[in-house]
């Protein structure tokens, strides 16, 4: 709860997942503070889940937003969840996680975070307690031990966060968003034809894709058809 709402203050906009517990407090932190949360979801924007967050859903749209690689109505399944903590962590300048047993699905956010290049933060905890094992072990990997949110803020130097927003916007994170913004153009192209031409999965170019218009590289123009952004 302090550390959503020391980076809200800040002007920060907090992601997170949704999910009970620390995701949970996230958000409501974010809201109560006056700042901005988005929620990246495991099942369409129509299916809420956990349905009990259904108030937590609509108050977020009010002032962020609810976003989701799935179309409306695709249920809640285990599998979509890794594919989801992929988005959230890719939206992040970095990932924090709070509390995580060795097999928690922070854990899994962590890891795509280090594979894209982001810094990761986990709070300590009691060496013996159940839920700190995955939070303690990534620092023992090398993730930065956070004591004080100002230590977030002043690791990512985010008094200079309209520069790193302007970077995120032109330069692609990664190798599949290069590619897929070098194939779009001026001319719009189908998602279909856009993968047929990169030669990667569907599901791996419209994730790329979902990021890429968030972040303001390409637009959609209707019918699944993309476009770089000018």
């Amino acid at each position: 709860e302090r550390i959503a709402a020391h980076l809200v203050a800040a002007g920060i906009t907090v992601v997170s997942g949704l999910a009970l517990g620390v995701d949970t407090v996230a958000h409501q932190s974010a809201l109560d503070s006056g700042g901005r949360t988005l929620a990246v979801l495991g099942s369409g924007v129509d299916r809420i889940y956990p349905p009990r967050n259904r108030k937590l859903a609509e108050d977020i749209i009010e002032s962020g937003a609810l976003i989701s690689d799935y179309p409306p109505g695709t249920p809640p399944e285990a599998g979509n969840f890794p594919p989801r903590n992929r988005i959230i962590s890719g939206l992040s300048l970095a990932t924090v996680v709070v509390e995580a047993g060795e097999r928690s699905g922070a854990l899994i956010t962590a890891n795509f975070a280090a594979e894209q290049g982001r810094d990761v933060f986990a709070v300590p905890g009691n060496v013996l307690a159940p839920q700190s094992r995955g939070t303690n072990r990534l620092i023992q990997t090398g993730a930065f031990p956070l004591l004080d949110p100002q230590e977030i803020l002043d690791t990512l130097d985010l008094t200079r966060v309209v520069e790193y927003r302007q970077a995120r916007i032109v330069l692609p994170a990664d190798a599949t968003e290069a590619r897929l913004f070098d194939l779009l153009e001026h001319e719009p192209l189908h998602v279909d034809e856009i993968r047929t031409q990169a030669g990667l999965p569907i599901e791996q170019v419209t994730a790329a894709l979902a990021l890429m218009e968030l972040k303001g590289m390409v637009r959609q123009v209707g019918g699944m058809r993309y476009v770089k952004n000018t």
